[in-house]
C-alpha cells in the first residue's frame, strides 16, 4: 500500500527558508544530487540557495529601452521549469480533497510539454503512475524528459495550436474513476500558484531595481496560469499593466485568429478557463520566428551580439541555457512594451522565464536545416528587426467592455463545450470570484500542515 508522501505548502513554496532546518537542508542536498529524491519536493520554489529571488536584469545595450526588463528564471525548478509548481499544487489540493488516494490513483496530464513533464516528475516523486497527453509535434526532448521520469505518453495529432484535440482526448480518461486529471487549463491551483508565489516572488524582485514597483507584467499565456501573478502585482500596484502575448500566427485572444505557431508552451487557440481576463490590459503578437531567431541569437552568437550592442566581451555568458523559446517571446514583447508605453529608467517590467535552453536543441537545429546558414550581416538584420522592431498595430487595448465581452464569449464557446455551466463562467466576471480562490490558500496550507503530522 502506497503512503502519503508530503510537499511544501504553498507558504513554504514562496519562503522556503521556513522550513525546518533538517527539510531545507535535505531539500538543498537533493537539488544537487539525486534528481528523484522526494526531497526535492521542498525546491519547488523561485528562490536559490541564498533564500533570493533566480532572476537576471536584462541589459539596457540589448534591449534597446530605458525601462528595466526584469526575468524571473525558470529552470532551476526541479523537473527543470516552473510549471512543476502548479503541476505539485493541482496534485497537493487533489490528495488533500480525498479526490487523489496514494496506490490507487494515476495521474493524467494534458499538456504541449513542460506541464506535462511536471506531472510525469511529481507523479514520479509522490509514487503515481502518469500518463501524458500531449500534440505530437512537440519538441523531441519534451518526450524525452517525460519517458525518463516515467511518464506514458499518449499523442494526439497536430502541434503546440491544436490543444483542443489533447482536451477532447482526456475526456476518455475522466470515464474511469481511478484516473485523475491534473488539468492545467481549468483547474484553479494552477491560478492559486502563480498569482501567490510567481506573484509575490515578482514583487520583491523588482523592489532592488528602479522606483521599486512594478509598471508592466508580461507573460505569453499557455495555460494562463502564469498570467495570475499579474492579479497579486496589481493588488499593490493597480497601476500595472498586464500584457498577455501570442504569436502572430494565432492571434486567438487579439482577433479571435486560429494558426499553426512554432513557440512551444503558448498559443492554444482559447481562452483557457483559468485565465482572468478581468485583469489582462493589453495583447500583443510576437511573430514565431522571432523567438526562435532571438534565442539563436542569445544562446549560439552571444559574441557576434555583444559587439553589435557594445557590451564587453563575455557580458551575455551568464544568459547560457537560462532561456527557451517562450523566454524569448516573454522578452521581446516586454522589450516592445516598454517601448510602447514609453517607459523610463525608474521603471521595472517583470517578465518569466519558463524554461531553459535543454528543451530546445532539436528545434533550433530544425530551424538552421530550414533556414539555411546566414553571414554575421544577415544575422544583424536578425537582431535589429527582432529586439528593435514591432509594430503598435500589433498591440491591443483590451481594456474597454466591449473587449472584455469579446474574451468572455471566447471562453464561454470553448468551456460550456466541456461541461461547465454558464452560471459558473458567469460567475468569473466578477474579481471576487477570483479573490475568494486565492484566499483558499490559508485553509489549503492549514489542512497540509496538519496532514504531515499524521
Amino acid at each position: 500500500m502506497s503512503t502519503f508522501i508530503p510537499g511544501p505548502t504553498y507558504a513554504e513554496m514562496l519562503q522556503p527558508a521556513t522550513l525546518p532546518a533538517a527539510v531545507r537542508n535535505k531539500a538543498l542536498a537533493a537539488a544537487h544530487g539525486d534528481e528523484l529524491d522526494p526531497a526535492n519536493l521542498f525546491n519547488i520554489t523561485w528562490r536559490g540557495p541564498d533564500n533570493g529571488i533566480r532572476h537576471v536584469l536584462l541589459p539596457k545595450e540589448l534591449t534597446g529601452v530605458q525601462a528595466n526588463i526584469l526575468v524571473l528564471v525558470g529552470r532551476f525548478f526541479p523537473s527543470g521549469s516552473h510549471k512543476v509548481g502548479p503541476a505539485y499544487a493541482t496534485l497537493m489540493e487533489g490528495e488533500l480533497a480525498g479526490e487523489i488516494v496514494p496506490g490507487a490513483s494515476t495521474m493524467i496530464g494534458p499538456s504541449t510539454g513542460n506541464f506535462g513533464i511536471g506531472v510525469a516528475y511529481i507523479s514520479r516523486l509522490k509514487g503515481y503512475p502518469a500518463i501524458v497527453i500531449m500534440p505530437e509535434q512537440m519538441s523531441a526532448e519534451r518526450y524525452q524528459r517525460i519517458r525518463h521520469y516515467g511518464g506514458e505518453l499518449d499523442l494526439t495529432p497536430g502541434s503546440e495550436s491544436d490543444v483542443i484535440l489533447v482536451l477532447e482526448r482526456t475526456r476518455d480518461y475522466r470515464k474511469d474513476p481511478r484516473n485523475k486529471v491534473l488539468a492545467q487549463f481549468e483547474l484553479l491551483p494552477n491560478y492559486r500558484f502563480h498569482r501567490y508565489v510567481t506573484g509575490r516572488s515578482a514583487l520583491e524582485a523588482a523592489e532592488r531595481y528602479g522606483n521599486g514597483h512594478v509598471a508592466a507584467f508580461v507573460a505569453a499565456p499557455g495555460s494562463a496560469g502564469t498570467l495570475a501573478a499579474g492579479d497579486e502585482i496589481k493588488a499593490r500596484f493597480p497601476e500595472c499593466l498586464v500584457c498577455a502575448l501570442e504569436p502572430r500566427e494565432c492571434s486567438t485572444l487579439f482577433n479571435n485568429g486560429r494558426g499553426t505557431h512554432r513557440i512551444e508552451g503558448i498559443g492554444d487557440k482559447m481562452v483557457t478557463l483559468i485565465h482572468n481576463v478581468l485583469t489582462t490590459d493589453y495583447v500583443a503578437l510576437i511573430h514565431d520566428e522571432d523567438c526562435l531567431m532571438g534565442l539563436e541569437l542569445l544562446e549560439r552568437r552571444r559574441a557576434l551580439v555583444e559587439r553589435m550592442v557594445a557590451l564587453s566581451e563575455g557580458s551575455l555568458e551568464c544568459f547560457h541555457k537560462l532561456f527557451g523559446i517562450s523566454t524569448l517571446c516573454n522578452i521581446i514583447g516586454s522589450i516592445r512594451m516598454a517601448r510602447f508605453l514609453d517607459l523610463g529608467p525608474q521603471d521595472n517590467v517583470v517578465t518569466i522565464a519558463t524554461d531553459g535552453f535543454d528543451r530546445y536543441p532539436s528545434v533550433l537545429a530544425d530551424l538552421e536545416t530550414r533556414r539555411g546558414p546566414l553571414t554575421d550581416h544577415e544575422l544583424g538584420d536578425c537582431f535589429e528587426k527582432i529586439f528593435r522592431g514591432g509594430e503598435a498595430g500589433e498591440i491591443l487595448d483590451v481594456r474597454p467592455r466591449e473587449q472584455k465581452d469579446r474574451l468572455f464569449g471566447y471562453k464561454e464557446e470553448v468551456w460550456t463545450t466541456f461541461g461547465y455551466s454558464r452560471s459558473y463562467l458567469e460567475s468569473m466576471k466578477s474579481q471576487s470570484f477570483w479573490d475568494d480562490e486565492f484566499d483558499k490558500i490559508t485553509a489549503m496550507d492549514a489542512t497540509l500542515a496538519r496532514a504531515r503530522r499524521l
